[in-house]
This record gives structure tokens, C-alpha cells and sequence, in this order.
């Protein structure tokens, strides 16, 4: 690596190189940024004080992001860094040839716009809701609406004590909209006030004291296709001692800048979730430029209004809504309303959410 301290990399481009390896392939990946092979090295390091860092691929192949912009602290995979070097987020013009050639596609019976590759925006309160005891719950995102890596739903707490709940051995990670209480994870009770996210361990039940005089909204993403809550006949006492940091309250001082956005992590690794990871974050009115992730995303839409964009289609998108988006599916996100869009996003698998990528 670098043996210079006031000499830093050029950079090629601000967004990493998707790159599919075969099984075992080993690269020399540029860390000079001066390779005319991109992002493979060239030998153009030599005299730099720069070396190539030297990959190989796991037994069954990877599609990997290798950092492009030559600043990421896990080399020489993409960490995000470039967005700190952009002085603007990139940015796509909503009124080009091209995207006025997007059609307008509406929901249809069943509470969900369709657009393409699999993705879609749910209108939440027109779902069914089912009713057991205080609580009434509705799917919002289950292999039956295409997602493969997790599920999503929407859980409506009455005032009072909720009966016992449970995901099975799947991570979870709770984002309470609205409301204060206490939720009982197995065993540990947790006071908190909305907005926050909520980390329950694999094979935890759960139970909600909503304290609030209204209906409290809680969506539960899990790490995991599956169709229904389990409903446990007691609570348990298995808490899971080894994760004791649960609650992720919403905290401006926590914020990471992308350019003029911000995102922050809430429920994460230091909560004990390995794979399943939630975050906030605002994007203001502008349409952001298409692009993919590796991960499958879930976005629930707190504030503001917006459009969600994919090749050929286009739908709208208002705050109560949530957002599926499959893994490497192209799309971009449109807000469109003065005050700026809220939306809390679940990847999973994935830790990272400042990590996409172009054609």
C-alpha cells in the first residue's frame, strides 16, 4: 500500500466496478488509481509508493464491488468513501427524452404499483389486516410479492399489553413509527419513544405495551421469506445476553452525509445483526441517477412524496408506502415534494447502505 503520507490515489470514477469472478479467480486490484485496466492493475504503480492488493475469490465464485475512487478502508471492496469525495449526489434529470418515455403505471386491486424487474409500492392500508387479540397485522412484502432474502409487516398495536409474537430463528428489526411503551423481549423490558428501531434476536418472542393513547404502527422486517408471524403461547425467558444493545433511537448527531443527503444506521452489527441492517434517511427534492444494489432493500416511507423509477415504468410513491426493491434490480428514486423525503431502508444481506452501483 501507500508509503507516502501526502500522496493519495487518483480516481478513476466515483462509483465501484461490478465485477463477477469465477470461483478461486485471483486479481491484482489497482490501488494507484492509475491502471489503464480498471480496477485490474497495469503496473502503473511503480515509483508511486503504492502496490496492488492481490484477491481471490471464494470456492463458488463472487460478484463483488471493487472500489473505483481508491479511498475505501476495506480494499479492495467498495465501502461508500466516494460519496464523501462528490460535492453533489448524483443527480438525473427527471424531464429528459429518455425518462419522458417512462410510463406511468398505477396500483391495482390489491394495493401495489408494479414497475419493473419485481420491484413495487405497497399502500399499506390497503392490505388486509388480520386480528389477534390487540393486534392487527398485514404482509407487506413475502415470497408471495417476489422477495427472496426477507419479508415485511405491518403490525397495528391498540393501546395496551399485545399478545406474544415471534419471527423464529431469523434476525429482526422493528421500526416503531409512531407512540411510546415497552416492548418484553424475552424476558428484558425496553422503554422507548417513536421514532426508533428495535433489534430482536433469532428464536425471541416479543410482546408491546403501547402506552400511547392512539394505535401504535410497527413494521417488522425479517431476514427471512417467510408469510406469518408465529404466535407463541408465552413469552420466554432466553434473551440473548450476548446482544444486549437493542433500541436505535433516532439521533441527528448519527448522521453520515452523502453529498447533500444523509443516511443513518440504526439497527446494524453493534445491535448483533449480522445480515439484516436498517437505517434513516433523507433525500431531498431532486431524482437521484439510476442505479443497482447487491442487496435485497425495503424502504418505508415516513415523509413526503415521490416517484420510483425503473427502466420502463414509473409509480407513485406518498408517505405511509413501502418500497420493494430486488437485488440488483436498476432503479431511482424521485421526491418530488418541497419537504424532503424520510424513508427508512432494511438491506439485507448487506451492512451497508452508501454502497450502489451503475451500468
Amino acid at each position: 500500500m501507500n508509503d507516502s503520507t501526502t500522496t493519495l490515489p487518483a480516481s478513476p470514477k466515483l462509483s465501484p466496478f461490478y465485477v463477477e469472478l469465477r470461483p478461486s479467480q485471483t486479481v491484482l486490484w489497482c490501488s494507484c488509481g492509475l491502471s489503464a485496466r480498471q480496477p485490474y492493475c497495469d503496473g502503473s504503480h511503480r515509483g508511486t509508493g503504492f502496490e496492488p492488493l492481490r484477491y481471490t475469490a471464494g470456492p463458488e465464485g463472487e460478484e463483488v464491488l471493487l472500489c473505483a475512487c481508491k479511498r475505501t478502508c476495506t480494499p479492495p471492496h467498495c465501502d461508500g468513501s466516494h460519496n464523501a469525495l462528490a460535492g453533489v449526489y448524483g443527480v438525473d434529470d427527471p424531464d429528459s427524452e429518455s425518462n419522458r418515455r417512462v410510463v406511468w403505471t398505477p396500483p391495482t386491486d390489491d394495493g401495489r404499483a408494479r414497475v419493473n424487474g419485481g420491484c413495487f409500492v405497497c399502500s399499506v392500508d390497503r392490505q388486509p389486516f388480520n386480528s389477534v387479540g390487540t393486534l392487527s397485522w398485514a404482509r407487506v412484502i413475502t415470497a408471495d410479492h417476489g422477495a427472496r432474502h426477507q419479508s415485511q409487516f405491518c403490525l397495528d398495536f391498540a393501546p395496551g399489553v399485545s399478545p406474544v409474537m415471534a419471527f423464529g430463528d431469523c434476525e429482526v428489526a422493528l421500526m416503531a413509527v409512531n407512540g411510546s411503551g415497552t416492548i418484553d423481549i424475552a424476558g428484558r423490558c425496553f422503554e422507548f419513544e417513536a421514532p426508533l428501531g428495535i433489534h430482536v434476536r433469532p428464536g425471541e418472542a416479543f410482546r408491546i405495551d403501547n402506552r400511547s393513547p392512539d394505535t401504535m404502527r410497527v413494521f417488522a422486517s425479517v431476514g427471512a421469506s417467510l408469510t406469518e408471524p408465529l404466535w407463541p403461547a408465552q413469552l420466554g425467558d432466553d434473551f440473548d445476553a450476548g446482544a444486549p444493545l437493542r433500541l436505535a433511537p433516532v439521533d441527528a448527531a448519527q448522521r453520515v452525509a452523502m453529498a447533500e443527503r444523509f443516511f443513518q444506521m440504526l439497527v446494524d452489527k453493534r445491535h448483533g445483526s449480522q445480515r439484516l441492517t436498517q437505517f434513516i434517511g433523507e433525500i431531498p427534492r431532486s431524482k437521484a441517477l439510476p442505479h443497482r444494489h447487491l442487496y435485497e432493500e425495503s424502504l418505508i416511507v415516513l415523509a413526503g412524496q415521490g416517484v420510483m423509477w425503473t427502466e420502463t415504468l414509473k409509480a407513485p410513491v406518498n408517505a405511509g408506502d413501502v418500497i420493494f426493491l430486488p437485488r440488483k434490480q436498476l432503479h431511482s428514486l424521485e421526491c418530488t415534494s418541497d419537504t424532503p423525503m424520510l424513508v427508512v431502508g432494511v438491506i439485507y444481506p448487506g451492512d451497508n447502505p452508501a454502497i450502489n452501483y451503475y451500468d
